[in-house]
């Protein structure tokens, strides 16, 4: 990956740029996104799928673009918070309007409170630790899902 290629990944096609709250607003696009992927016949296993398709090029362009711009972890690499996302949603038993706000929520919490290992997992160097702490954020996000899901709240 080079390049455009690397920041136009990096920061979700743009996404990245917005000047308020660009990890929400990278958020918010991959739940746009991930609805119109479950109308369309996507399940949990495919939001598995393709958070993990996604880490190696996420990891790669955060690698890239952290470098090019000489920052350790800037605000605008949001393509980890697609991935962390997407990956909360590979939690979920059903999905209705609920699923994708509650992912939503639970993703944001557990990535902006960062509990135990996340803190730990965003000291990797490079790219590594830009995506790996949301993955990880994600993963909790899922475990969370798949719970309230159980007992039916959404």
């Amino acid at each position: 990956m080079r390049g455009k290629a690397a920041w136009w990944l990096a920061t979700w096609f743009g996404c990245g740029y917005s000047p308020v709250a660009p990890g929400t607003v990278g958020s918010i696009a991959a739940i746009a996104i991930a609805w119109l992927l479950a109308r369309a016949g996507f399940g949990n296993l495919h939001f598995l799928v393709l958070s993990f398709a996604l880490l190696y090029p996420a990891v790669a362009s955060a690698t890239i673009v952290s470098g090019q711009s000489g920052k350790r972890d800037p605000g605008f690499i949001v393509v980890d918070e697609v991935a962390g996302q997407w990956l909360t949603l590979a939690g979920a038993l059903r999905f209705n309007w609920r699923t994708f706000v509650f992912a939503f929520v639970l993703f944001r919490f557990f990535d902006i409170l960062k509990p135990p290992p996340i803190r730990l997992i965003e000291r990797v160097p490079g790219g590594s630790g830009i995506v790996l702490d949301d993955m990880m954020a994600g993963a909790y996000g899922a475990l969370v899902l798949f719970i309230l899901g159980w007992f039916t709240l959404y």
